[in-house]
């Protein structure tokens, strides 16, 4: 540093008694009051103005102290933060920081420990760049940074990172650690910058979540207590619409069967169609049968104790931040796992989503003959959200 800093000596700084300030250099001052109060005081210019930094009392901070004080807030200014700012006065929180505490917090809900060793790899390794930094400087640009080079190339990991980022961000936000709106965050932010996502050919009208994040979203969506929670995990692991989960009544369910029969009329179709319900669905009703199970009684009440609302599914997405998907796009999700990732036969993934498919006799011959079939598909996906939930 250079020669006109550290001015003051240990004596002349024990000397100094009439009011005012006393420079050491490099913006470090001794301040002493009328009253006989003297303390450290860092002066410097932000975006022109000029700020004053508390460096402690000067019978408690010694002049070394000071200057070792004074050169960590010039190293900030030097890195282009301002030494005053809310992020760097609680420490200078990183985005390391904040996604180790969200990681330590998620774990409670996370059955198996290899999960947060997951969500700590896919961060550190596509979220270096940021990992150290103090994340209320963290922008736009930096986020877009870590995504472009992989938004084509591996768009289902991208997809996963954007996620995972903007829930590091949001948590941050919350403590207290950053201000403004999520850098991450997609609807009517990066959807405007970066192309929107192929999933196959053809236009999909309900945006789906890609069944890669599906055990990271069920994660979440087991923590919380409602009944929209519980009918959405209902309608995932059935793949179902939401008209026909929300209408559902206990009448309708066949405990020792383990099939669900949703009537004609309620049906897009016009016709009866039978539901196959797997281990997990099962669960999801033993835990809605606690506050009743009267057979005329919707399974999925809302308030007023008649059905939930048709929106109340959506909503429950939107306050769980997947804006890029829809609740219907979930049927879209097990339609591309069983595609992608099974050896199901076309048709039997077709009859599963109640889709009509075939001639009126091939339809009337796999009502009688796939239920057994179709019960292996669902078992079959419901145990693919399991494990992806446990990494």
């Amino acid at each position: 540093m250079p020669r006109t800093i550290n001015r003051l000596t240990t004596k002349s700084v024990a000397g100094r008694k009439s009011p005012g300030l006393y420079a050491d250099g490099g913006g470090l001052y001794l301040n002493v009051k009328a009253a006989g109060s003297r303390s450290w005081l860092f002066i410097y210019q932000w975006k022109g103005k000029r700020r004053e930094k508390g460096l402690g009392s000067a019978k408690d901070v010694t002049l070394q102290e000071a200057r070792d004080r004074r050169d960590c807030a010039r190293k900030l200014l030097a890195d282009g933060l301002d030494p005053l700012a809310p992020a760097v006065r609680e420490n200078g929180k990183s985005f390391g920081d904040v996604a180790a505490a969200l990681m330590a917090d998620l774990e409670l809900g996370w059955k198996n420990p290899k999960h947060r060793a997951q969500w700590r790899s896919t961060l550190e390794t596509y979220c270096s760049s940021m990992w150290s930094r103090p994340v209320h400087e963290l922008d736009t640009s930096d986020v877009l940074s870590v995504l472009r080079p992989i938004w084509s190339d591996k768009p289902e990991t991208a997809s996963r990172v954007r996620a995972r980022m903007e829930r590091v961000f949001d948590a941050a936000k919350v403590k207290g650690f950053r201000k403004g709106e999520n850098p991450a965050r997609w609807r009517g932010h990066l959807q405007l910058v970066l192309p929107g996502r192929t999933r196959g050919a053809g236009i999909r009208h309900h945006p789906a979540m890609p069944h890669t994040q599906i055990g990271d979203f069920v994660i979440g969506l087991k923590s919380r207590v409602s009944t929209a929670a519980r009918a959405l995990e209902f309608l995932i692991h059935t793949a179902a619409r939401t008209s026909e989960v929300i209408q559902m009544s206990w009448r309708e369910i066949d405990r020792e069967a383990r099939v669900w029969t949703v009537p004609a009329e309620r049906m897009k179709a016009g016709t009866e169609h039978q539901v196959p319900l797997t281990r997990s669905a099962i669960a999801v009703l033993d835990a809605m049968a606690l506050h009743g199970s009267r057979a005329e009684s919707p399974v999925f009440p809302g308030r007023t104790g008649k059905c939930l609302s048709n929106m109340s599914m959506e909503m429950l997405l939107r306050r769980m931040g997947c804006e890029d998907a829809t609740v219907h796009g979930f049927r879209s999700t097990f339609r591309d796992w069983a595609g992608d990732e099974t050896q199901h036969p076309r048709e039997l993934i077709e009859h599963a989503l109640a889709h009509q498919v075939g001639n009126a006799a091939e339809r009337a011959y796999r009502r009688g003959s796939a239920l057994a079939k179709r019960r292996q598909l669902m078992e079959d996906w419901s145990d693919f959200i399991v494990k992806s939930a446990e990494g």
